[in-house]
Formats: C-alpha cells, structure tokens, sequence
C-alpha cells in the first residue's frame, strides 16, 4: 500500500458531485458557430494563419505560435472563416479578446492525420513536437504547454510522475468521468509521458469518493508498475503541491516548481489528449466539461468541441433561464461568475454551474476582520491570510509580497471559513495584478534604460574612434610635411631641386632658355654692320640687372617662406627662382658684352670725325 502523508489545513465543503454522475458521457453535438480564442493557455498568444472566407477542415491548424512559448489553435470541424475579431472570452473581468469564428458546413471532414502505431521507435524530441503541434496544453489548471512541462531541465531528473485524479473541488466531474469511461486511454497517455520523462515512480492520485473511477483505473493498470493511490477527501487535495505533500512527503520550495524536487504532476484530461495525439494523430479539439446546477434539468459531462458557447451547452442539459441566478465557470471556490453565455468553451474549461439563488446565494456584505484566525488554520500553504489581507487592502505590495503573496494558490478555503465574509482571494488577485504590473513597467523601464546606456556607449565609442582617427591623420600628415620640409632643407642646401621631378623641370628650362639665347644672337646683326648711333644702353641694363636681382631676392624670400608654410607651393616657387636666376644670367652676359663693345671703340667701318 501506498504511504500516504497529509498537509496543513484544508476544509471539508458539500460535495454536490452526484448531480452530475448519474448520466454516461454525452456528446454536446456541434453548435452552430465555434468561438476559437487565440489565447487559451499561459504563454504567448498565437497568431491566424487563416483568413476570413477561407475554408477548413476539421483537425487543421488554423493559429500558431511562431516565437515564444505557446501552442497552436485548430479547427474542431469543417467549415468557413467568418471572422477574426475580439469577442467575450472566459476571464473573472469579463474581457474580450482576439478570437476566430468558425462557421460549421456539417461535413465534419477530417484533415489528414498521421497515427503513429510504436512511439517507442521515435525520438523523444519528434513525440514532444507531436504533443506540441496537436496543441495540447494542461487541462486541469492555468494551461501550462505540456510539451514545454515535459521537458525539465537537464539538471532535475523527475524521479516521479503523478497523474493528477483528485479532482477535489465541489460539483466538478469531469476528471472522475473520464477516468471511468476513458481509463485506458488514460493510462495509455501516461505511458507515452512516463517513455518521455523515465521517472522511478508512476503513480495515479484518486480521492476515496470516486470508487467507480479507482475501479476501472485499477483494471486498466494490471499487470503494470502503475501505483493507484488512494487519498482522503479533503480540499484542496487535488492541488498540484497539495497533493505532492500527500504522496510523497516533500513540500514545493516557495517560488518553485516540482521538479525542483524531482516530481512531475499531470491531469487526467491531458493525459488523454496525448493519447489521442500520438497513437491516433488527433489534435486537442474537444474536451470533456461538467454542466450541473439545480436550474439545469439534465446535468452530466458533454464531451464538447473548443469553441462551444456556453448557451449551447446549457441548451444540451435542458437549462430553466428562468431559475438561473447565477453562471460560474469552474467550481464554487475557485471558479468566477460569468456576465454571459455567449463565452466559448476553451482547453481549462471543466465545468459550468448553472445554480439558482438558494444553491448559490449571493455573498453577504463584508464585514471588518475580527482577528478569528479561521483563515490561517484553513490555508495550505500556511500562509498569514489575515496579514495579506491588510497590505493588499492597503496596496502596501512589497509587504504582501514579502509574506510569499506568490505561494497563494488561490484556493478560496479562507475566504469559505471567514465569519466576516471578507472575499480575501479577490484581494489577494488584485495585488498579485498590481504587483505583476508594476513588474512589467519596471521591466519596461530597465529595458528603455539599458537601450539608452548601450546608445550612450555606443555614440561615446564612435566619438572616441573618430578622435583617434583624427590624431592618427594629423600624425601622418605631420611627418609628411616634416618629411618634405627635410627634403626641402636638404635640396637647398644642396643647391638641387627638391625632388627629381623638380630638377629635371629645371634642368630642361635651363637648356630651353640657352637654345632661346642661341637663337637671338644668331638672329641678330653683325656688330661690325651695326650703325654707329646703336650704342648698347648701360643705364637700362644695369637697372634691368638691379630689378632681377630685387626679384630674385623676393623670390628667395618667398621660397624660404614656402618652405616653412605650405610644401605643395615649393615646386613651383623653386621654378620661378630658376626661371629668374636665368635671366640675371642673360642680364650679365648682356650687359658683360655691352661694356667690351664701349671698350673696344669704334669699328673700322664706323666713319671718323
């Protein structure tokens, strides 16, 4: 026999699940429209891949999840796109969301499928793609994808697997139903969970108030190491960490997850789906949801397409509107009312309570905290409830959160016991809101922050490697020019052209201007045919030699300043000093040969006096 183990608190509230029970499963047929939510599990949303006026067939997939963690959305039967617009979705606000509708054509055609007859022979990556692309995610709680579930972290080995069968809260049916009209398929998908996850331990968590169900699930698992664990009836039994405390012994760290301890828990319905999944290639398109209440006339579990609305369903079970007071979606405790009937059954929907004010009869005003301590004895977690209250009524979060706000699980058994009708899990999911809220604005902020920093080094990075591109041309043009002022220094030292191209250029307009001088003088007349009156003038010449000298001092000045100021300018000053130092030597040789004529005197064909 299994060991058994208990956790704090707990309560004992009316059961009410043989409304339900009397009937087999019913199949709620298929309505006349299908309201397909993109977002019906904890996650990213999924985006359409189809479009309004396209035709599809049952099974296809019409939304998924292409970046982050989520699953697909597929059609629960045949049919036309008719719109993709924001519509009521099962939320405590009463919210509207991005949803498909799907217009059945009462062909019910299926896509095609592909059943694998031995998973055993796959990977296991290729059978967690299976479970994923069949868009299967946890049918018992917030809607965890399954896949993602079924892959822990490489460093927690889960030593074991529990199928979670309690189902504790009130009214609900959904679980014990499936497990006795569907027991081997749902041992069938623990299987392929166990192949997938190896675990030490297999073992199916039942209350003792569901003895049909332990029945067939004992037959279905004969001849397997299945353990079937029978635990008292106490809410909440069926909470994942409750009953983990229940068949193991070991608690959940706060802020953690079971395979923090080596355990994994499932629920029946999920189960089921990766069953339906794997062997037959059946996606997740219908599920199983308890429709009870007193103003129902036929209350039973309808085995019922996603998308169903909720007045479609109602119709099914014979509803009485007249009795209806109020609509919850879930169980009595941690369920919500509904402000319509025209939300769509989604893959968390187990039940719907149709109650009429004498079942179900408005909570009386709230009244102040007496300081009792009821709540605290009745909490499982063992948390403060009473102080929790306080620092949420008077948004004091950081506090609440200081207190493990975080481990509440929502359950409702303080605010069942509270003698003063204080709605505490109201309170509780308004500050777990704000404080999610203000997380996300903090991120957002950091996010901006870090942005703006990586801008700020970025730009200061650029500036930096711009400066040092800048000093780096200022150093080379710096020796370039030290370089050409040394060349310089060194080619008038010399007496040469800075450069070859330079004296080359020299020394061709030097012989230009010796060829020039050549030509003139084999132009001119003979001295001796001269006329006596062409005397040379020796005034202009010498003022003609003064100003070439003058110009050639100017020159040399302006090389000098060249030199030192800009070296592109050096070339063609040095030119125009070469140029200038040619005539100073024309100017010479004119005025040399002038002063020989005045000296030698008349010629013999000049007439005496």
């Amino acid at each position: 026999m299994t060991q058994l183990w208990d956790f704090s608190g707990g309560i004992h509230p009316p059961e009410h699940k043989d409304i339900s029970t009397a009937r087999p499963i019913r199949n709620a047929g298929v309505p006349d429209y299908l309201v397909l939510p993109l977002q019906q599990h904890i996650g990213d949303p999924a985006e359409a891949i189809v479009e309004v006026g396209e035709r599809v067939l049952k099974g296809q997939k019409i939304a998924d999840v292409k970046t982050g963690m989520g699953v697909p959305v597929h059609a629960p039967t045949s049919g036309m796109i008719e719109s993709i617009a924001d519509f009521p979705v099962p939320h405590p606000s009463g919210m509207a969301d991005r949803c498909i509708t799907l217009k059945p054509d009462g062909e019910d055609q299926w896509c095609q499928r592909s059943p694998v007859t031995d998973y055993r022979s796959l990977e296991r990556d290729q059978v967690l793609k299976m479970i994923r692309d069949a868009g299967i995610s946890g049918m018992g709680g917030a809607g965890f994808p399954t896949n993602i579930k079924l892959r822990p972290p490489r460093d927690r080995k889960v030593s074991t697997l529990i199928l979670n069968g309690a189902e504790c809260e009130p009214y609900i049916t959904a679980d014990d139903m499936t497990m006795r009209e569907k027991a081997d398929e749902v041992v069938a998908g623990l299987k392929i969970m166990a192949w997938i996850l190896r675990p030490e331990r297999c073992v199916i968590g039942i209350e003792d108030n569901k003895p049909e169900a332990i029945a067939a699930l004992q037959k279905a698992t004969e001849g397997t190491q299945t353990e079937i664990a029978v635990v008292p009836t106490k809410y909440p039994s069926g909470g994942e960490k409750q009953l983990i405390q229940i068949l193991t012994g070991m608690e959940v760290p706060s802020g953690g997850i079971p395979a923090d301890i080596g355990v994994m828990c499932q629920n029946i319905g999920t189960a089921v789906a990766v069953a339906q999944a794997v062997s037959d290639g059946t996606p997740l398109i219908s599920r199983i949801v308890t429709i009870t209440g007193e103003a129902v006339r036929e209350p039973g579990n309808f085995e019922t397409l996603i998308g169903t609305p909720i007045e479609h369903l109602l119709e099914q079970a014979g509803v009485n509107q007249n009795a209806v007071s109020r609509l919850v979606l879930g169980g009595p405790m941690m369920g919500y009312t509904l402000t319509t009937e025209a939300v769509p059954v989604i893959k968390t929907t187990n039940c719907v309570i149709a109650a009429t004010a004498s079942e179900l009869p408005a909570p009386p005003p709230e009244q102040p905290c007496i300081r009792c301590g009821q709540c605290a004895e009745a909490c499982p977690m063992e948390l403060l409830p009473q102080q929790l209250f306080w620092h949420a009524k008077a948004t004091e979060f950081e506090k609440a959160e200081h207190l493990n706000l975080f481990d509440c699980i929502e359950c409702g058994a303080c605010s069942y016991v509270c003698p003063s009708s204080i709605p505490l899990v109201q309170y509780y999911r308004f500050a777990k809101g704000e404080i999610r809220a203000q997380q996300a604005e903090q991120l957002k902020a950091d996010r901006a922050r870090e942005r703006f920093e990586a801008r700020q080094a970025r730009l200061e990075r650029e500036q930096q490697e711009k400066e040092l591109r800048r000093q780096e041309r200022a150093k080379a043009a710096a020796e370039a020019q030290a370089k050409k002022k040394a060349e310089a220094e060194k080619a008038a030292a010399e007496g040469e052209a800075v450069d070859e191209r330079a004296a080359k250029s020299a020394l061709v307009e030097q012989a230009l201007a010796r060829k020039k001088a050549k030509t003139e003088a084999s132009q001119s007349p003979a001295p001796s045919a001269a006329p006596a009156e062409d005397k040379p003038d020796i005034e202009a010449l010498e003022k003609q030699l003064s100003q070439a000298q003058s110009k050639l001092e100017t020159m040399q000045g302006m090389l000098d300043d060249a030199k030192a100021q800009q070296a592109d300018n050096l070339e063609k000053l040095e030119r125009a000093v070469a140029k200038n130092h040619d005539r100073v030597q024309r100017a010479e040789e004119a005025l040399s040969e002038a002063r020989e004529k005045l000296a030698a005197g008349p010629t013999e064909s000049q007439p005496t006096h």
